[in-house]
């Protein structure tokens, strides 16, 4: 029975540690020194508290680092969720078309999205959009409407100046 106690008490601790690594990274690419510094500290306990006990048992065993392994992994799935739901950001999407007019612009207008827009050599339009994280599907829905062929390019926003967001 302890074995089984002590496999439940790490999967559900890496699950934890595992988890608060994922967000400190997204606190860190964002430049959040101290929300990072904060997730990292508790991240780094519960993992010193866990990998304590997993290597200090009496218990020889390969469940145990399975285990672990799993709780790494599930961590990893459960850190991803939780980021993505709850850690909000800003993305910069840029959109090159050839097939693109004038009225397609009025839709993206029409459909909240704010833009600026640049006329390539080629002619083509190159659209400059500053999204909300969750608005992402909805502008590629509508990329696809108008052409499903244009080049997409969406990068996480570090820092915004002036602008609107609807």
């Amino acid at each position: 029975m302890d074995i089984v106690i002590l496999c439940i008490e790490i999967f559900l601790a890496r699950i934890v540690d595992v988890s608060l690594g994922i967000i400190k990274t997204f606190f860190v690419v964002r430049e959040k020194r101290f929300k990072a510094s904060i997730v990292a500290f508790f991240e780094v306990f519960i993992w010193f508290l866990i990998a304590r006990e997993a290597l200090n048992t009496d218990i020889k065993s390969i469940i145990i680092p399975i285990v672990y392994s799993l709780g790494f992994a599930t961590g990893t799935y459960v850190g991803i969720l939780i980021s993505s739901k709850f850690i909000h950001g800003n993305l910069t999407v840029n959109i090159v078309s050839n097939k693109m007019k004038k009225k397609d612009l009025e839709r993206f207008k029409n459909h909240g999205f704010g833009l600026t827009t640049i006329k390539t050599v080629n002619k083509n339009y190159m659209l400059m959009i500053e999204i909300k994280k969750k608005d992402l599907d909805k502008l590629k829905d509508l990329i696809n409407i108008i052409d499903k062929e244009a080049f997409i390019i969406v990068n996480e926003s570090r820092y915004i100046q002036n602008g609107y967001f609807s």
